[in-house]
């Protein structure tokens, strides 16, 4: 009689690893046996969402991924575009908000580090950072602890390690009270003059482990970024990593020297899952194997065990394929750059990753098991929208006090500008942006606060190969962007007007967009409104970059963003799929920012006209003034985003339109006011508006929609603009009035000519500038 061997494992200890119990009967049917301590952790780190995307990849099949410029896309450890003589750009965004949450200074100072390393593990010199960030409510002691942590983290690594902080965005909202988020995107010029990729060949080619030691720092790091937050959450600090900027500037340099040789096959960043990742993903994508000793590692801390090895996530390291023979060449360079690098292991024909430790096998496990053949769950959808939709879906702005000219209410609406400049979310993030080094390198052509994107020079280098021109003045634009409660409201219409707003932030510099690198942030997908918020966002994705002609080359999701409270009740996050887009611009002396550049210059307004109906639903105006998160986002017309994104980016390539300025959060009136403030000049429009037209005022001036922007033109350009706007915009666009005064304040008036906003610049400036600095300086205070 035959018995069935017991069970190693209680069902706590398999929990801890973060495997369901049916996963766990699937380990056992695969291997044949019961797992080891080590390949449960291994199985655990690499059936985790962060690493296998078992939730969230049958849904990201629907995106676009390919195009002219595409050369590479998902799969690899960042998306690469061709952008012309020459020169290719790898760019990718990816999450750090758990660890953010439980250490805010090291999990996005190794989000930073994280990130560089997918960017020149291809080959490609970090030229540029990005960030998005979400807090909840600035005046939360707690959330201004994790503010300006996270703040502090970020400008540490990327200003250490040199690499230009260029621009970002904030949002502040109590839906991320106990879960903020920290996404962080990096752009990087190519200087290999092949693509590296992370696909393992060759057999009895040498696997060399580079770069720093391993630790027990950032252990289950993976499986700790796929659980939800509880208070327990403040115990798992050693699943946060802790970085050196130092040290991954000489790797960045190192790992450089190293491809230009040849001598490598394959790289891989050693990130979530740390060793068990990069062996089994570059096994797997090379259809080979691979086997490890841990004994070669080098190690910072003693008696470690080989489940420790395989899951620390000790911060820069790689694991390089090496042309046999050649391992001593790659060794010398890391070694003249201060760094280790050794021979650990060697590519086996049998495609499994077997792990080795003091002569015994510590681990063996099929390498599909791990990176590719991973558990796939196809949810339900709900058959209809949840209760919170369909009911916010109901407010209508008749619930509202009637408007006046005079404001609505008890405020005024000169007020209600000031508190709206006043509100972090949209007040100047000067706060912030001046801590990063975004100068750096001397590349960066619109400096932070001033425009819709940033704007990079790509300058050649001589290390990059196969220009074709001497003279470039190419230079790439990039931007990050999501309006969080445009996508709880509505996911499908929310995730589209990102996509929308991100390519309109480009071509609000005069660029083209090219191709879009997500970061899905979602509260659970295993409850049904966590799934149908995760599955209508991502089909809005996939519209929106198709209608758009930006296929994805890759990106990060991130579930399970919730906090369980007191009580025991998950409170997830607002859904939040931010899109980092990046384009072209031919010429960067042929570019604007959003300020008002000249007085007399005419005021333009391309698109949805002032007599278009534009909703207040979902906007910053409704939840700031009137505490209501209801209503739907607007709905995006992508025929006319591509018309009047053309029409800004030709206005500014042949030089007449002087500034460009997307109406987004907070409407008309937010945009001409930031305009006035970036360029400390002020602005009289009139609009074509009468007090007794049925419209509402607030609508006009603080309702939210796609497909606007607002553009300043001299006056030797105007007849000219006017000529081509009739042409190609005949009925989407209007004279608003003119740029003021140096110093001059932001006055509004009606057709008639009453003043609805008379606002002078100093106080414009005092609320806007100073928004987040008096919020913190008034906690430091208390």
């Amino acid at each position: 009689m035959t018995t069935t061997p017991k069970d190693p494992f209680s069902p706590q200890e398999i929990a801890a690893e973060g495997i369901k119990p049916e996963e766990y009967a699937e380990i056992v049917r695969r291997l044949g046996r019961h797992p080891n301590k080590a390949e449960l952790g291994m199985f655990g780190v690499m059936w985790s969402e962060h690493c296998c995307y078992k939730n969230s990849r049958p849904l990201l099949k629907q995106f676009p991924t390919t195009g002219p410029r595409i050369l590479v896309g998902p799969g690899e450890n960042a998306g690469v575009v061709d952008l012309g003589e020459g020169l290719r750009l790898a760019f990718k965004i990816e999450s750090h908000n758990h660890p953010s949450a439980v250490e805010p200074f090291q999990g996005a100072a190794t989000g930073v580090g994280g990130i560089l390393r997918d960017i020149f593990t291809m080959g490609a010199r970090p030229i540029a950072l990005l960030n998005s960030l979400r807090f909840g409510s600035l005046d939360d002691p707690k959330t201004q602890r994790l503010f300006t942590g996270v703040v502090s983290g970020i400008s540490h690594y990327g200003n250490c390690v040199g690499v230009a902080t260029v621009g970002g965005e904030v949002y502040f909202d109590p839906a991320y009270a106990g879960n903020p988020l920290v996404n962080v995107m990096a752009l990087g010029l190519m200087e290999t003059p092949e693509i590296v990729k992370s696909g393992a060949s060759g057999i009895g080619n040498p696997v060399l482990y580079v770069g720093s030691t391993t630790g027990r720092d950032g252990m289950g790091g993976a499986s700790f970024a796929s659980a939800e937050l509880t208070d327990a959450s403040m115990d798992d600090r050693p699943a946060v990593q802790v970085g050196d900027p130092f040290l991954e500037k000489s790797l960045i340099e190192a790992c450089l020297e190293a491809f230009k040789t040849g001598a490598v096959v394959a790289a891989q960043d050693m990130g979530a899952a740390g060793i068990t990742c990069s062996t089994s993903e570059m096994a797997a994508k090379g259809g080979v194997g691979i086997e490890l000793d841990l004994n070669k590692i080098p190690v910072r801390e003693t008696e470690m065990v080989p489940y420790e090895y395989l899951l620390s996530e000790s911060q820069e390291r790689m694991l390089f394929v090496a042309h046999k023979g050649r391992e001593q060449e790659l060794i010398d360079i890391f070694h003249r750059w201060g760094l280790h690098a050794v021979v650990a292991g060697t590519v086996i024909a049998e495609p499994i990753v077997r792990i080795l430790f003091r002569g015994k096998i510590a681990a063996e496990i099929p390498a599909d098991a791990l990176a590719e053949n991973t558990p796939l769950y196809e949810r339900e959808l709900l058959a209809e929208p949840p209760e919170y939709a369909r009911q916010a879906w109901t407010w209508t702005a008749d619930s509202l006090p009637a408007c006046t000219t005079a404001g609505i209410g008890s405020h005024s609406w000169n007020d209600i500008l000031l508190t709206l400049l006043n509100t972090p979310t949209i007040a100047s993030k000067n706060w912030v942006y001046r801590q990063y080094d975004h100068q750096v390198q001397n590349n960066t052509v619109l400096l932070p606060g001033g425009a819709d994107a940033a704007v990079v020079r790509l300058r050649p280098l001589e290390a990059i190969p196969n220009l074709t021109s001497p003279n470039l003045k190419s230079a790439v634009a990039a931007t990050v962007d999501c309006n969080p409660r445009y996508v709880y409201l509505d996911p499908y219409e929310g995730a589209k007007a990102v996509v929308a707003e991100a390519a309109r932030n480009l071509s609000c510099v005069g660029a083209e967009p090219l191709a879009v690198t997500d970061n899905l942030n979602f509260g659970s997908p295993e409850k049904p409104i966590g799934y149908w918020q995760l599955a209508e966002a991502c089909r809005g994705l996939a519209e929106g970059c198709r209608e758009l002609a930006t296929p994805v080359t890759g990106g990060n999701v991130s579930l399970y963003n919730e906090t369980v409270d007191s009580q025991g009740n998950p409170q997830p996050i607002y859904p939040t799929p931010v899109v980092g887009m990046v384009g072209l611009i031919p010429d960067f002396t042929k570019i604007c920012g959003q300020a008002w550049q000249a007085s007399s210059d005419a005021i333009y307004l391309l698109g949805l006209t002032v007599q278009s109906k534009v909703e207040l639903g979902a906007s910053e105006y409704l939840a700031t003034i009137h505490n209501t998160v209801a209503g739907r986002p607007p709905r995006v017309n992508f025929d006319l985003e591509r018309r009047v994104q053309q029409v800004c980016r030709d206005g500014i390539r042949s030089g007449w339109v002087r500034s460009a300025h997307d109406c987004a959060e907070g409407g008309l009136v937010i945009a001409l006011a930031e305009s006035s403030i970036t360029g400390n000049l002020g602005a009289e429009v009139q609009l074509d508006i009468s007090p007794n037209q049925l419209q509402r005022l607030d609508e006009v001036l603080f309702g939210e929609a796609g497909a606007r922007i607002i553009v300043s033109v001299g006056s030797e350009h105007q007849e000219i603009w006017e000529s081509y706007l009739q042409e190609h915009l005949p009925q989407e666009w209007q004279k608003l009035g003119m740029v003021g005064n140096y110093g001059a304040g932001l006055t509004v008036l009606t057709t008639d000519n009453q003043t609805l906003i008379a606002v002078s610049m100093e106080d414009m400036k005092d609320r806007y500038n100073h928004a987040i600095a008096k919020r913190l300086a008034a906690h430091t205070q208390s």
